[in-house]
């Protein structure tokens, strides 16, 4: 038996586990089996937590397919959602959190009910002009971003996303796997519908199409700032909903606003030893 806390944000859902409970267990595998939509719980991934006082904590992150993430924003977002609902965290107050992409601060904003609504610093970005050849005779120059983990950027106009007639999803699953990428990459198709708003669709290393993603937004708001003029403050809208990016300068850290909800606390009872 192990004990869960699952939470979204913008839909993107992770599942929380304490990490002193899995002494010997192989993480990949439990990942693969607690995200399952069918036989699991379901979600995009699991953070594996060790808190370390009421407002840090250490976490690891595994991708629904059993693959090590160096950081996701909206599961550090998750997490710190978690530390602030068990620790009663009052708006003003910061969570510490410590990534394998190095540590990320949160500052409460507001609650409401499960939700919490966070701004945290994700670093500082590191934007480059970047092409992939793809097969289908197809180029795509755009952008690669470093946000602590690997996002490569496209940039278009169409409303469907769509590229010479292939969608975003057949295109983004090519790019996510390119040799070009060893580690494979997470893959963003941006456009802008606003002077200040942008709109993204997602696909994830180690998932697949998502609704939502924290470093993806981050990622998809810095690469228009460097390379398209972009205003330093964007609302970057996903399928699952809006986060907002502020990014003042090349050299500060972008801060990054957007909500996480607690969905459920339980016990996954398929969880013993097998």
């Amino acid at each position: 038996m192990i004990e869960f806390v699952k939470a979204h944000a913008c839909g993107n859902d992770f599942l929380i586990v304490e990490a002193a409970q899995l002494a010997g267990r192989d993480l990949a595998q439990l990942a693969r089996e607690l995200c399952s939509r069918t036989t699991g719980i379901g979600a995009d991934g699991v953070e594996y937590l060790t808190q370390i006082s009421d407002r840090e904590g250490r976490i690891r992150l595994h991708n629904a397919d059993g693959s090590h993430g160096e950081i996701s924003g909206n599961g550090t977002r998750c997490v710190a959602a978690w530390l602030a609902y068990r620790g009663g965290l009052q708006p003003g107050g910061e969570v510490r959190i410590e990534t394998d992409a190095g540590v990320r601060i949160g500052r409460l904003e507001c609650v409401d009910g499960a939700e919490f609504r966070f701004t945290t610093g994700m670093g500082v970005p590191q934007v480059r002009r970047q092409r992939v050849k793809l097969g289908w005779s197809m180029t795509v120059e755009s952008a690669f971003v470093d946000m602590g983990n690997p996002q490569f950027i496209v940039m278009l106009k169409d409303e469907d996303f769509a590229m010479a007639g292939r969608s975003w999803q057949e295109v983004g699953a090519a790019i996510c796997k390119h040799p070009d990428f060893p580690e494979g990459t997470n893959v963003e198709f941006v456009r802008r519908v606003a002077e200040d708003r942008i709109e993204i669709r997602i696909y994830e290393r180690g998932v697949g199409p998502t609704s939502s993603s924290g470093t993806g937004t981050s990622a998809s708001a810095a690469a228009m700032m460097a390379l398209e003029g972009a205003p330093r403050r964007l609302h970057v809208l996903a399928p699952g909903g809006e986060q907002v990016v502020d990014w003042p300068d090349p050299n500060a850290e972008l801060q990054l606003t957007g909500p996480a909800v607690i969905v459920a606390r339980g016990q996954w009872l398929a969880g013993g030893e097998r």
